[in-house]
């Protein structure tokens, strides 16, 4: 198979642990062929969607760990397939990007993610689809919404709706210590639309992230817990990842969610779980193989090959 990977700069990958990076090794390992290029060399040309891309070759950690190619412009139809694997945030450029990408599905081209599928799941915003595994939520751009909200439920947090890697991510908790001036800033006095989230005290045992893979589920998640005074899990803030079997309810949520949006396209998808309650559904460029791996002995990529080798037989 000739596989093209679109993501961000090789030179920026975290080699040891770079998701993206452990699936191309594991698909050279199977024999086919790597293609590399970067979003903005997606580009719509005499009537096509085309890369202007190069041949890509993994070479052992040692120096540099990637060979490029001379630069070609080939249709994204004439891949096997297309992964989508640029890092958030989902701004104006991702967008366009995305409608280029639903361009190529119409002419043939295999993405994964389906483009149009990336478009109708904000990452946050798309869990309210199933309310009733989620925590008590509130979405607003009012204060005053806020603040009746925090009145119920005493210890909250508060996040914007395009952050990543737990970027502005506020607790307030029964005093209300500078919430009004923590919703100002991350709303900016109105004009952006906030989460709100009665705070979950299982996050000291770890936000959990659970992955599905081609409608399947893998069976160890990566409960990424906070450290000294962080409420924030996330790995980007300073969280330690820990691989852990699924208990029994994270099962069957990952379970009941991995057939529905597979079925919509989403071929990899990261679901975030605090305390049996979903609080995200990541489904542009989900991470943790590595981790996985390492600590569990379950191997994620070749999980992954598998699945991706499977659904494009």
């Amino acid at each position: 198979m000739d596989l093209l990977f679109i993501a961000d700069p090789l030179e920026s990958f975290k080699v040891k642990k770079d998701s993206t990076l452990a699936m191309m090794r594991v698909a050279q390992q199977a024999g086919h062929h790597l293609w590399f290029c970067q979003s903005r060399n997606v580009l719509w040309k005499d009537d096509l969607v085309v890369a202007d891309c190069q041949t890509l070759a993994v070479k052992p950690s040692s120096g540099s760990w990637f060979e490029l190619g001379a630069m070609e412009s080939r249709p994204l139809k004439s891949f096997s397939a297309v992964l989508m694997r640029t890092d958030p945030p989902f701004d104006i450029e991702y967008l366009n990007t995305t409608w280029l990408l639903s361009a190529a599905v119409r002419q043939g081209a295999k993405v994964l993610n389906d483009p149009t599928a990336i478009r109708d799941h904000s990452e946050k915003l798309s869990i309210t689809e199933f309310p009733e595994l989620i925590p008590p939520t509130l979405v607003t751009r009012e204060l005053s919404a806020v603040e009746e909200f925090h009145q119920t439920h005493r210890d909250i947090v508060i996040k914007p709706l395009d952050g990543m890697g737990g970027m502005g991510v506020f607790r307030v908790g029964s005093d209300g210590l500078n919430l009004a001036s923590i919703v100002e800033t991350l709303g900016e006095n109105g004009s952006r639309t906030l989460m709100v989230q009665r705070f979950l005290p299982e996050i000291a045992q770890g936000d959990k992230r659970v992955l599905l893979i081609g409608g399947e589920v893998v069976p160890f998640s990566l409960a990424r817990i906070p450290q000294g005074n962080e409420i924030r899990g996330n790995l980007a803030a300073g969280g330690k990842g820990v691989a852990m079997p699924l208990t029994d309810a994270e099962k069957r949520i990952a379970e009941r969610l991995a057939p529905i949006l597979n079925q919509r396209g989403l071929f990899l998808v990261g679901l975030d779980l605090i305390g049996g309650h979903l609080t995200e559904i990541n489904v542009t460029s989900p991470t943790c193989f590595v981790e996985i791996t390492e600590q569990s002995g379950f191997d994620v990529s070749q999980f992954f090959l598998k699945a991706l080798e499977k659904a494009l037989s």
